[in-house]
């Protein structure tokens, strides 16, 4: 049995607690979640294209550009009703030690693949050194959640209220895929949209997944 006079409290403050009421709030959202997966093999070259790119730079840019074209996902849910964004403000999630944050890149979609690497570089340095002003959270459009790096295959984001979507990434592994009638051992990994659907209807959210998975299988641009 657990003995209770050694314990101590540790009250929720700053990020914790801020997070943990937004969670609060997401569980209220009536949700639902598709899953993709998304073979990696280009996207995995991407050091050749830009040394100082990485895996999640090349996503945040196939990102960005599909949520140009899908402006529905590129939303938020307010009192008056669905409020689209003609710009893609991404959120990275990155874990601190006061617990999660979310900076966010803002104009994702007009940032050059080496200009994405910079400014994630800058955000996530921020965020871990405690640095992050109020402009370095504030007017996000939607989210990534990138568990990949620690061994998870796939999960559910909490959505980043009072974004319509969150992107979650699982690891990328060698799996025996389709591929078109040819079967081939791949390397790829599993997208998980995360979505409101006050906001997004099934059809929306699976049209933006299947344009993010081509997105993402295309060679590498700079």
């Amino acid at each position: 049995m657990t003995d209770v006079a050694q314990s101590e409290l540790h009250p929720l403050s700053g990020i914790r607690k801020v997070a943990a009421r937004r969670m609060v709030e997401a569980w209220q959202a009536p949700v639902f979640h598709l899953s993709v997966e998304v073979v990696m093999t280009e996207a995995l070259k991407v050091k050749q294209v830009v040394p100082t790119a990485t895996v999640t730079d090349v996503i945040t840019k196939a990102v960005a550009r599909s949520l140009m074209d899908h402006p529905d996902v590129n939303s938020r849910v307010t009192e008056e009703g669905i409020l689209k964004f003609a710009s893609a403000n991404v959120g990275i999630a990155v874990a601190t030690e006061k617990g999660l944050t979310v900076p966010v890149i803002h104009l994702a979609n007009e940032k050059s693949l080496e200009e994405l690497a910079q400014a994630r570089k800058e955000i996530v340095t921020k965020a871990r050194d405690g640095k992050l002003g109020r402009e370095d959270i504030s007017n996000g459009t939607f989210s990534i959640s990138n568990l990949g790096m620690m061994g998870i295959d796939s999960f559910d984001a909490i959505l980043n209220i009072p974004q319509s979507a969150i992107l979650a990434i699982g690891q990328t592994s060698m799996r025996y895929l389709y591929n078109d009638g040819d079967p081939h051992w791949l390397e790829a990994a599993t997208f998980t949209l995360t979505c409101d659907h006050r906001s997004l209807d099934g059809a929306t959210a699976a049209a933006f997944l299947a344009d993010l998975e081509n997105n993402l299988e295309l060679p590498v641009s700079k």
